[in-house]
């Protein structure tokens, strides 16, 4: 697989931005009232009225109370009087008088032990209904305001309780018209009165929320949709307020979140240049160092003994340099090969490692590998090459530019193994200035990990994807010393049963 050119990669590009586009056309903000403060303004006028109604209920039981009492007052101070004039007996014409002025049908009054009837039309009507007022349940009373209010109209209805704290009890007989007739005046007030306090209270919860709530959300919104017009825009990301609200936070995280993507778009941009640049750049340097092999192979034939001992290990450099053209396309295409995993001796790899490093005697760098003649790693052998010689050539270029404070410090790098049972513990460590902050919190992070400037970092990514691919592990190791080490673990292949038994 090769890397797909800077053609394909534009069109990508202006296909996800037309995409965007288009997401961000048709999303419209909602009107007014069809958005969340709208429902937020329904919503509230329907509870606060439903919280009236359910106030009502007491008030209206309340309202009905008062209206009979109100009757039993009014006759009960008319019926002292008649009471008084006993035992003689009203007019026809003043009873009428008395129950026109009072709304009854009959007026009766209970006075020790004894009832008197005060005042009546000359024909009773038949009793529908009798309520005692003088001890009442709320319940009761709630549910006869209603029956009153919805299904009365037309009835006769007996009443009566006690005259103030005294034992006499004022019976009326009456109707319930004008009672209900004044229940639904009292309902219409109360229910104009429920709108107009649910309507004011929903539209000042409207205001304080939609100054709360609804304009940073809109803001948050609008945001995210002018970011994902021109996503790689600075000036699109959004802009968080300094205010401690949740809104606030979330608006805060997505500033961050919007920054983290340019700075990955960016570095995605630069990785399909690079792609590019690599492709033109591998294609030339396979035929420069294919030349320099054909004509490397030569220098075999040659009777010196110096260039026939020089001669093998610069064939294998060029080798391993044709292999490393494609190091990096190999880490774009995330497609390493499978290692070919058998048992190297790890003191023979060094060994090769340091060589190739060509390490000047008068440069003030030592290599030390301190790796016993008979450990054997298994492991594909170019492979686990590749990693300690990246490590080794990343302390390398540490320690060249570096100068201890300490001249008693020498400048070296370390390499050193042990197996414990089935693993190789594998340790690369130097005496240089240690890594930076900045490479350690993305150590393995390509183009954001390199610990000098103007490198890519790719060097410990490979190194990371070649042990994963061994089923090892490699870390960064914290030490007291000043430095840099690397820990590699290595694990033997787990051995078949079929294996074991073509062994056996």
């Amino acid at each position: 697989m090769k890397f797909a050119n800077r053609t394909e990669d534009e069109a990508d590009a202006a296909g996800q931005a037309a995409a965007m586009a288009n997401a961000a056309a048709a999303y419209q903000m909602p009107r007014l009232f069809r958005g969340l403060s709208g429902r937020l303004l329904w919503l509230t006028v329907v509870f606060v009225m439903l919280a009236e109604i359910l106030i009502f209920m007491p008030l209206i039981a309340g309202m009905r109370m008062n209206w009979l009492r109100d009757k039993l007052d009014t006759a009960a101070a008319a019926g002292i009087v008649i009471d008084g004039l006993q035992p003689a007996e009203l007019p026809r014409a003043v009873q009428n008088d008395t129950l026109l002025a009072t709304g009854t049908k009959v007026i009766a009054l209970r006075k020790d032990g004894t009832s008197r009837l005060l005042a009546a039309i000359e024909v009773p009507p038949q009793v529908d209904e009798q309520y005692d007022l003088a001890d009442t349940p709320l319940l009761t009373t709630m549910g006869d305001a209603l029956d009153t209010l919805f299904f009365g109209g037309g009835r006769v209805m007996r009443v009566f309780g006690p005259i103030g704290d005294s034992d006499m009890i004022i019976e009326l007989v009456m109707t319930d018209d004008a009672l209900r007739k004044d229940m639904f005046k009292y309902s219409k007030i109360m229910f104009i009165l429920s709108l107009v306090i649910s309507l004011i209270t929903a539209i000042l919860i409207f205001l304080a929320i939609n100054r709360m709530m609804i304009m940073p959300i809109r803001r948050l919104t609008l945001g995210m949709q002018r970011f994902s017009e021109q996503p790689e825009d600075p000036s699109r990301v959004f802009a968080p307020d300094s205010s401690r609200g949740e809104l606030a936070v979330a608006g805060r995280h997505l500033s961050a979140m919007q920054t983290e993507l340019q700075r990955t778009l960016k570095q995605q941009r630069n990785l399909a240049d690079l792609g590019l640049a690599v492709s033109k750049i591998n294609h030339d340097m396979r035929n420069i160092l294919a030349s320099a092999q054909l004509m490397s192979d030569r220098l075999t034939d040659v009777e010196d003994p110096m260039v026939r001992s020089f001669a093998p290990k610069l064939l294998r450099t060029i080798d391993r340099a044709v292999g490393y053209t494609s190091e990096v396309l190999a880490y774009g295409q995330a497609s390493e090969a499978a290692p070919r995993r058998r048992l190297v001796r790890l003191a023979d790899l060094c060994l090769e490692v340091r060589e190739l490093m060509a390490l000047d005697p008068d440069g003030g760098i030592e290599f030390n590998d301190q790796i016993a003649a008979e450990l054997e790693v298994d492991c594909d052998s170019e492979q686990l090459f590749r990693v300690i010689h990246n490590l080794c050539r990343n302390a390398l270029q540490a320690l060249v530019s570096f100068e201890p404070t300490d001249r008693s410090i020498a400048r070296r790098i370390t390499v050193t193994a042990h197996r414990v049972g089935s693993v190789v513990n594998i340790v690369v460590d130097d005496t240089g200035p240690g890594m930076p902050r900045k490479a350690r919190e993305n150590l393995f992070s390509a183009f954001r990990g390199s610990a000098r400037s103007g490198g890519t970092g790719l060097g410990l990514v490979i190194a990371r994807e070649l042990v994963l691919a061994h089923g090892g592990t490699i870390a960064l190791v914290e030490k007291a010393t000043p430095g840099t080490q690397f820990r590699i673990e290595i694990p033997d292949r787990p051995v078949s049963l079929d294996d074991y038994r073509v062994r056996a």
